[in-house]
């Protein structure tokens, strides 16, 4: 898909991204499984994981993670899917009732205590889990032949408001991750949009490799793999840190299978976990269990894929919004629209 031409969100993506309605989907009916089948969006999972699924399962990709929340609506064709991969910001738009609990704390438990809200879609705690939480990435700024930007990365995500970058910026389809990265201030996010080649984090590292923008926020993990390949990327993690997105595994409410415990424990242990790495796919693991393995990269692919524990104590999760809250956000960007009439 081209990237679009006109930066402007319609209405319609923003809900798809959790700050329209509540819920896109309603709950799933009674349908029964059939095979036990994962259902992800394409390239949302690595290839080596998913072809070591247990005997009897298979994998199944959509374009996007619209489509997997669309194949779990009553009277879709087919089974309903016995666990699905899904963004935390797609997996939020969905009330709790529409997941299964996890049942799987030896699992979770071996994860970093901060992945414990994730785990239970931000639930306060006592609430079960409904997610594995099984990879994280920050947002960051990805720069194209701009060294001279990248060496002034000190400034954070101020540096978005560059002149330079004035029509040559892609930013995140999520005009709530926008929003955040400009401090909830409305002159900056009203400047910010001011800045936009398009918002397009799907297709925006497409757009930097093809030098038709120069800068792109996006998550860390798209860039890690072409960085010790590609001289022309810089990435800079801001000082100030930023919003997490995380890849999460769930258990439709429709689905009677148990979650195969064996096969997703093994994203977090050898021999997967050093290629997962590799790929940009990082477990929210301890330290401890992490630092040996990073330490086998290059600088400063080892300073990326574990940044230092400051920084990601001041970088922050996205909960899911309220009624109240989403409204108040779509306000401020609807009236920080660069087309706006005076």
């Amino acid at each position: 898909m081209p990237a679009p031409a006109d930066p402007l969100l319609r209405r319609r993506q923003f809900l798809q991204l959790g700050l329209g309605a509540s819920a896109l989907l309603a709950l799933p009916g009674c349908r029964t499984d059939g095979a036990q089948e994962l259902l992800g969006a394409a390239g949302e999972q690595p290839a080596s994981w998913l072809r070591d699924l247990p005997r009897g399962w298979r994998s199944r990709s959509l374009p996007d993670p619209a489509a997997v929340l669309a194949r779990l609506q009553p009277g879709a064709p087919g089974p309903v899917p016995a666990l699905v991969g899904l963004g935390d910001g797609w997996a939020s738009t969905q009330p709790p009732t529409h997941w299964r609990p996890l049942e799987a704390a030896p699992l979770l438990e071996r994860l970093a205590a901060w992945a414990a809200p994730v785990s239970r879609l931000f639930a306060a705690p006592g609430q079960p889990a409904f997610a594995f939480p099984w990879a994280y990435s920050p947002w960051v700024l990805a720069l194209r032949s701009r060294g001279v930007l990248a060496a002034r990365g000190a400034e954070g995500w101020s540096l978005l408001l560059d002149p330079s970058l004035r029509g040559r910026l892609v930013l995140p389809s999520s005009p709530r991750v926008c929003i955040e990265l400009m401090g909830r201030d409305f002159e900056r996010i009203q400047a910010l949009r001011r800045q936009a080649l398009a918002h397009d984090d799907r297709h925006g590292l497409n757009l930097l490799l093809s030098g038709k923008a120069q800068a792109a926020v996006l998550p860390l993990r798209r860039l890690l793999p072409l960085l010790r390949r590609d001289q022309r990327l810089a990435v800079v993690l801001p000082e100030g840190g930023a919003p997490l997105s995380w890849q999460l595994l769930l258990r439709p409410a429709g689905s009677a299978a148990p979650a195969p415990l064996d096969w997703m424990a093994a994203a977090l242990e050898a021999p997967l976990l050093p290629a997962l790495l590799q790929g940009g796919w990082v477990p929210p693991l301890p330290r401890a269990v992490l630092e040996p393995l990073v330490r086998r990269f290059p600088q400063p692919i080892a300073g990326l894929l574990l940044p230092p524990e400051a920084w990601l104590d001041r970088s922050w999760s996205l909960p899911p919004l309220n009624t109240a809250e989403r409204l108040a956000l779509q306000t401020v960007w609807d009236a920080a629209a660069p087309d706006r009439p005076a």
